[in-house]
């Protein structure tokens, strides 16, 4: 195997030659001083992540077979540990997977596998910021982590720098509001109020155990809120970083059948790439709802009744969630992904307890009903805000412009949207204890003022929203499709986390020129 420098400086000057956008191509060329350069496709479009890192200059760090300079790559471990490896075998160089966090660029290609929530993740913001988003998914420790992660090599900074959206000035205000209520402890948690939620939860589940025989209609009822009920607990443990939260991390796996690893990846997709069509899978739930009027090749004839037969895939949510979460618990396992056995024995202790306390008659409706709540929460805050078809570097202002608050008219609706309500200051904060949500309002509103965010904080009542959403559901069953609207599953904008066309996917890109 050889590499012919000439070829690839013809290779980049022929590359620099056309954009993306026209043309849907790959580059796995080589190792170009340690990186690789790479564009993502499909049969409409190019993602590029990092066509710009070509330069004639970085063609020095190439080798022959018997070469003096070999190039080296990173392999870290859990701990952010790194060591530099060979990154060329013989058949593949490694990639370099560059992203931008507080300023600085770090070449995440080595930490990418090691990554707890799944490398898709890192994958999507390749050339891109991420600081939002690490911020405020991560604990404090994971904080300190990523500083020890090897830093991009000063060529290939300065070339991303030149290309990557800069940093907005809202984006710039955000993270000094974030800065301050951690100083000011918005993210401790109350432990006495997590015990009455608690036990709330306890109580609606013993009722359900002790009606089941008597009362079965009632003891549905009661099942059914305790399911919706476990899922916000949930949720807001699975968001959590902090100790108590760690501890009660599988709640909603033995309460609800919730897994946590399907909902940390689906969900938090949904929090980093709110609203985006084709990537945001909380938007995609066609062909039985369609929240824009699709393309010819992806309408169904479902659409055009979509509004007066809402409540029938709404009810389904909880048994798809279900359903879902065993699809990935399995192949969790096989991955071999942490503790992917502890939860699937959570799931195995949810079900046996349903099994053994509840007739077939009580939990499977409840099931549907649980559904239907969660559903009728659920969607009406993101879904008749703005939709996104191209991926946005400003998150902050992102999730103003595509999220609406519910505003409540009583204590049960403020109890049973479990902190959906406060849709906003969750997306903005996920971490933080939903109990300081109704606190934070008013500071966010200003915030939306100060910085001239359009639409500004976006609420409306809790009857006045469900109608906004019926009203798109309608809105969009009269309207006649559209050619080449996006596909909600990934071929408007690209789907990378699901079509898995990310640039390092794997780690390694091949090349020719082997004999």
């Amino acid at each position: 195997m050889k590499y012919d420098v000439n070829a690839l400086h013809l290779l980049v000057a022929t590359a620099t030659m056309f954009t993306p956008s026209a043309f849907c191509f790959t580059l796995p060329v080589t190792t170009l001083n340690r990186h690789v350069v790479t564009a993502q496709c499909n049969e409409n479009a190019c993602h590029n992540m990092s066509l710009l890192r070509m330069s004639a200059a970085t063609l020095d760090g190439v080798t022959t077979v018997n070469g003096e300079k070999s190039p080296t790559a990173w392999e870290c471990d859990e701990d952010a540990k790194c060591v530099e490896v060979p990154a060329c075998d013989e058949e593949a160089c490694r990639t370099t997977l560059d992203v931008r966090i507080h300023g600085t660029w770090y070449d995440l290609s080595g930490w990418r596998k090691a990554h707890p929530a799944g490398s898709h993740w890192i994958d999507w913001y390749d050339g891109r910021d991420a600081t939002e988003v690490m911020d405020a998914f991560h604990s404090a420790k994971a904080l300190e982590m990523y500083k020890r992660l090897p830093k991009s090599t000063p060529e290939t900074a300065q070339l991303l720098e030149s290309t990557a959206e800069p940093d907005t000035s809202t984006q710039i205000a955000f993270r000094k509001l974030r800065t301050k209520l951690e100083e000011d402890g918005w993210f401790e948690r109350d432990i006495g109020r997590e015990v009455t939620l608690l036990s709330i939860w306890g109580g609606l589940v013993v009722g359900s155990f002790a009606t089941a025989s008597s009362l079965p209609a009632l003891s549905t009822v009661l099942i059914a809120l305790a399911m919706t009920n476990a899922g916000w607990l949930g949720h807001d443990y699975v968001h959590g970083v902090d100790k108590f939260s760690d501890r009660m991390r599988y709640f909603a796996a033995y309460a609800a059948g919730l897994g946590v690893t399907w909902w940390s990846d689906k969900h938090n997709k949904h929090h980093a790439l709110t609203n985006e069509q084709g990537v945001d899978e909380d938007i995609a739930t066609d062909p039985f709802l369609y929240t824009w009027a699709p393309d010819p090749k992806y309408d169904s004839p479902l659409r055009k009744i979509q509004h007066l037969i809402f409540f029938v895939p709404f009810s389904a949510l909880f048994a798809l969630w279900r359903v879902d979460t065993v699809k990935v618990i399995i192949e969790a396992i096989e991955n071999k992904r942490p503790q992917a056995k502890n939860e699937m024995y959570c799931i195995l202790a949810h079900y046996f307890t349903l099994l053994t306390f509840l007739p077939f008659k009580v939990w499977v409706p409840a099931v549907f009903l649980s559904g239907l709540m969660s559903a009728l929460i659920v969607t009406p805050t993101h879904q008749s805000e703005r939709l996104f078809e191209d991926y946005q570097p400003d998150w902050v202002t992102a999730q103003f412009e595509s999220t609406r608050n519910a505003k409540m008219t009583n204590p049960f609706s403020e109890w049973l949207w479990g902190g959906m309500q406060y849709q906003l200051e969750h997306h903005l904060f996920p971490s933080m204890p939903r109990g300081n949500y109704p606190k934070l309002k008013p500071i966010l509103a200003k915030f939306a003022k100060d910085n001239n965010i359009p639409g500004g904080y976006r609420e409306s009542g809790e009857f006045e929203i469900l109608k906004m959403n019926w009203d798109l559901y309608r809105t969009v069953a009269k309207a006649d499709p559209v050619e080449g609207a996006p596909y909600s599953r990934g071929h408007g904008q690209l789907g990378a986390i699901d079509l898995g066309l990310s640039p390092a996917r794997g780690g390694l890109a091949g090349f020719g020129g082997s004999e």
